[in-house]
């Protein structure tokens, strides 16, 4: 750990010296963290995290958080570009499942139209069911499939995002026909939970953060996890290792909107590479299992191109876009 936080600020002392205008940066008194989802979900807790972090370490003064569910983004998207052009007192979370929802959803509007500021984090999916449920494993869920598709319901965020292509993957990998799973699309992270509690869907899919409370107080259980091997701090099995050939790493990130000056933008990135080089930031990655993938600036900009292109050729192999 200590050898991380050395590295990570390192980092931080590598940036300010590649750009010295970022010493002279206006500090932030009010920063506006734009949410393009319903609270609950990944992105929400990434927004709330940045902003507990940041105001505790005081690297801005105060801040306020905007939620715009619906649509994996393609509605809250347009806003923040319309409402924060030239604005570098604001960011915006999103991830890999806005890159899915724009070409699933056909958007007029992509993230070409906002400044890349830097990825975050990273986190593996959780496949699980309720209490209730007659699978208790990812062997159960497969002959369930097999037998009839359309009987099983998946619980997860918009169409075309990580969860929906993780289900697509899982129905590929069993040999059943992708287009044809029962994928019902939740707005935030909120009420795919309350319809899985409510024993109203017979699976959900998620962040391994967004379910590892239920897990723990035995309203879930955890099939399976989408990570190549099994992950430190989550007692479940990888879906690989239950005979399937999947796995899937969904990232998160954070923008800005249109048209910033340089310093604006270098202003942006210098405030979040603090963040991440900070103890605490680091200490809550731990705790949530949120693999740190900490990628800033044009390295950011240009990772993002290469994985909107792979993600299309996903989506086009499930029939999905």
């Amino acid at each position: 750990m200590k050898r991380r936080q050395f590295l990570a600020s390192a980092g931080v002392v590598a940036v300010m010296t590649a750009m010295p205008r970022l010493v002279q940066a206006q500090t932030i008194d009010k920063l506006e963290i734009f949410v393009p989802a319903a609270p609950g979900g990944g992105w929400d807790q990434t927004a709330r995290l940045m902003d507990s972090v940041m105001r505790e370490t005081d690297f801005i003064g105060s801040s306020r958080i905007t939620n715009v569910g619906g649509a994996g983004g393609t509605i809250g998207l347009p806003q923040f570009i319309n409402q924060h052009r030239g604005d570098g007192n604001a960011l915006m979370t999103g991830g890999m499942v806005m890159v899915g929802a724009i070409l699933t959803n056909k958007s007029p509007v992509d993230l070409s139209a906002v400044t890349p500021i830097a990825r975050l984090t990273g986190e593996y999916l959780a496949i699980v069911v309720p209490a209730a449920s007659p699978f208790q494993t990812m062997k159960d869920l497969v002959e369930a499939l097999k037998k009839d598709v359309g009987s099983v319901s998946w619980a997860g965020g918009s169409a075309g995002g990580s969860d929906h292509i993780l289900a697509g993957m899982v129905a590929k990998a069993a040999g059943v026909d992708p287009i044809k799973v029962s994928y019902v699309a939740f707005a935030g992270g909120g009420e795919a939970m309350a319809a899985l509690l409510g024993n109203q869907i017979s699976c959900g899919v998620s962040g391994w953060g967004e379910f590892s409370e239920q897990v723990a107080a035995g309203n879930l259980r955890v099939l399976g996890i989408s990570a190549p091997e099994r992950v430190a701090g989550i007692e479940a099995p990888t879906i690989k290792e239950q005979g399937l050939n999947v796995e899937l790493l969904n990232w998160r990130a954070v923008f800005a909107g249109p048209d910033l000056s340089d310093e604006q933008r270098n202003n942006l990135i210098d405030l979040v590479t603090k963040m991440n080089a900070s103890e605490k930031w680091q200490s809550e990655l731990k705790a949530r299992s949120w693999t740190p993938l900490f990628l800033a600036g044009d390295e950011f900009a240009k990772y993002l191109e290469e994985d909107t292109k792979r993600i299309s050729g996903i989506l086009k192999d499930l029939g999905l876009a």
